[in-house]
């Protein structure tokens, strides 16, 4: 038996474990001690690796459908006769249409494999590469270069005074961070958590707010508004480092506490108490999360987040908000990795929703508009898709709308570990490696700047990587040559800044980056102005508001009181430790542990509809209605209701594509105008809708 220093691939975080493996068989998987991100601890999803890895429903050979499309009729076929069929279909349609009628859709693994996939559809010649960037991350990402050019990370091992969490759920999907940050409490650190719900760290809490679902830009305006007034911002800093801090102040007066509770809901008096306990305990660090990018105000609130940190002056400071200098690995998205300049401006600017017209550091195509565009040939007909580890039918926002458009399609070739409801509707279905079967690195996007190696120690069946699907992929269409003949070797290019080889790299298993603290007191800040850009120039030059402005979503009870008179709830969503967006309801361990789909309502609501713990509901807006479970809660408003994400039921078969609309929040939510302006977000939350009980007949 060996044990071999590994890294966990099911989600982009990078905790270290320790895989032993007997006669090529992985018998355990252990978090590894040694690990400076996680530090032995793994969380439920990485604890069932092996569950994953040994699924009897695992798929293990390339699939051909027969008969119509979702009717669950499969003939197994060799993967030269899969990836024939792949690259006939992509080489017809860009023969027949141009490149543009072909979709690239990204999905879950976060990592290099969506590097892989963008220089895929670099070479190949379409400008047409989708993923969840403009709900998830990049929003924030994008704010942050803009406003003080780098995505600021929260120093907490250098005992911060107080700490933010904000729109971020973390003992369940950042569990590495969250015991940093109760090491920090236990030390003295103070705590604020800004949530619509109640969550573990409540308890550990000084003050918690309860945000309207959707109102979040709001409140940071309010926060800087008693910042600003009561002088609680670092006056020294805000003269020397930034530009814009006049029109800032004059533009934050129309943000009172007292405007600003009514649109958030949170009282005046809590406003201000939030805004002085985080502008008088410094050194201070705010830990966001995806509850931020879901909305119309999206790019905007994070830019008003970015804001709160740089006029108090916790910027570059030893427990504040730092700037890392990474590994000197080439970066993902890099232009010379993914060949960017493969594709000419001209065809480039063909991309589906070119016409959006988001910030020009944009590059993804939405959603919506991918949907867009195959239902009605707007701006023009995409007719092939190629899906690697995504589920549209349930992370799309108007998800039937996504389901019309997925059987619209002439072809649809996906690649996955799992039949899901997507899969089940393509032509060709590919079967994916784990983690555990092919060799990677990890370069976690947030919270320690590091990289870290991912060893391959077993492979099942005809299970390949998305590196040797799309090198195979590429070889057929005549590409071959931007793809280098083994995994290692593209690996090995990846670390060539480096100085060592991949092989060299599994030996050290991690390279680490560096805290920057103060750097620019000798480089300025990477803006425009050398500064940090509290009022953005380069934001009014594109076209886009300068300064953070709330703008009010839609379907809520302020834009739309009429709609409210029929649905007087609002509702959020979040999702659970046990799964990750919409995997992991097929593995026995994460299921047992969180069966059902839950929608939480306050006992006040329930007792009003007659809803009982335990009850089935329907939650419904004017796009239709799912189906929860409800329990009962004091830690939600009870005006505001609190859904489960992304469920589907694997065990319920193809019939129905596996209950993909039973409950699924997505059936819920738009995937029309208003979006984000900058960068094109939908309204995921904050959304009216009303509740009710289902006939117990249906509640099976």
């Amino acid at each position: 038996m060996s044990v071999v220093r590994s890294t966990c691939g099911i989600c982009q975080i990078g905790c270290g474990i320790l895989v032993h493996v007997d006669n090529g068989r992985v018998i355990k998987v252990e978090g590894d001690p040694e690990s400076p991100l996680n530090e032995g601890v793994l969380c439920p999803k990485g604890l069932a690796s092996l569950e994953y890895l040994y699924h009897p429903d695992r798929l293990q050979h390339p699939l051909k459908r027969l008969g119509e499309r979702g009717e669950g009729k499969w003939l197994p076929v060799s993967w030269d006769e899969a990836l024939d069929t792949v690259a006939t279909e992509l080489a017809k349609a860009r023969d027949k249409y141009s490149a543009e009628s072909v979709v690239f859709i990204r999905g879950s693994a976060k990592g290099f494999q969506d590097e892989y996939l963008t220089r895929f559809a670099n070479v190949f010649g379409s400008p047409n590469i989708a993923g969840m960037a403009h709900v998830c991350f990049v929003p924030r990402k994008n704010a942050s270069i803009i406003t003080y050019g780098f995505y600021a990370i929260p120093d907490f091992d250098y005992l911060p005074a107080s700490i933010m969490v904000w729109g971020k759920n973390l003992p369940e999907t950042l569990h590495h961070v969250y015991r940093r940050v109760a090491r920090a409490v236990a030390h003295g650190a103070k705590l604020m958590v800004i949530d619509p719900r109640k969550m573990r760290m409540v308890d550990r809490a000084d003050l918690w707010l309860k945000p309207r679902p959707g109102s979040d830009l709001a409140l940071a305006l309010g926060m800087l508004n008693v910042i600003i007034n009561e002088n609680l911002y670092d006056k020294a800093f805000v003269e020397q480092w930034t530009v814009g801090f006049d029109e800032l102040r004059v533009h934050v007066q129309d943000y009172t506490p007292e405007r600003v509770a009514d649109i958030t809901w949170v009282p005046a008096e809590m406003i201000k108490q939030a805004a002085r306990f985080y502008g008088a305990n410094k050194p201070a660090c705010i830990q966001w999360g995806n509850g931020i990018d879901q909305g119309v105000n999206s790019f905007q609130t994070a830019r008003a987040i970015c804001i709160l940190r740089a006029i108090t002056g916790n910027l570059g400071i030893p427990g504040g908000e730092l700037q890392w200098l990474p590994p000197p690995l080439l970066e993902r998205g890099s232009p010379e990795f993914s060949l960017l300049e493969k594709i000419p401006p001209e065809v480039r600017q063909r991309r589906i929703t070119t016409s959006d017209k988001l910030l020009p550091i944009a590059f993804h195509v939405l959603p919506q508009g991918v949907i867009n565009a195959i239902r009605h040939g707007d701006p023009y007909p995409v007719r092939v898709a190629y899906v690697q580890g995504c589920n549209p039918l349930l992370t799309y926002s108007n998800a039937r709308e996504a389901y019309r458009a997925l059987l619209n399609l002439d072809f649809l070739a996906v690649a996955d570990m799992f039949m899901t409801p997507t899969a089940a509707l393509a032509d060709i279905v590919l079967p994916v490696a784990s983690y555990l079967e092919f060799d990677g690195i990890v370069a976690p996007p947030y919270s320690l700047a590091v990289a870290l190696a991912q060893q391959k120690v077993t492979r099942l069946a005809e299970c390949h990587s998305d590196y040797e699907i799309l090198r195979d992929l590429a070889r057929k269409l005549g590409l071959g040559e931007y793809f280098w003949d083994s995994e290692e070797e593209c690996l090995d290019y990846i670390l060539a800044p480096t100085g060592i080889t991949f092989n060299e790299f599994k030996k050290i298993g991690m390279l680490d980056g560096s805290k920057q603290y103060r750097t620019y007191e000798s480089q300025g800040f990477a803006t425009p102005s050398g500064k940090v850009e509290l009022y953005s120039s380069q934001l009014k030059e594109w076209g886009f508001d300068p300064l953070p402005i709330y703008h009010e979503p839609p379907e809520t009870p302020y834009s739309d009181p009429e709609l409210a008179k029929e649905y007087p709830l609002i509702f959020t969503s979040w999702k659970s430790e046990a799964y990750r967006h919409s995997g992991g309801k097929q593995i026995a361990a994460l299921r047992g542990s969180h069966p059902e789909p839950i929608v939480m309502v306050h006992p006040e609501t329930a007792g009003k509809l007659g809803i009982k713990e335990g009850d089935w509901v329907y939650i419904e807006t004017k796009r239709g209605r799912i189906k929860q479970k409800a329990t009962l809660s004091t830690g939600i408003d009870p005006r505001v209701v609190g859904t489960d994400y992304a469920w589907w039921f694997p065990e319920k078969g193809v019939s129905d594509l596996y209950g993909w609309a039973k409950s699924n929040v997505n059936i819920l939510t738009n995937d029309k105008p208003p979006f984000n302006p900058e960068m094109g977000s939908t309204n995921l939350r904050g959304i009216l809708c009303k509740v009710y009980k289902a006939p117990a007949i249906s509640a099976s």
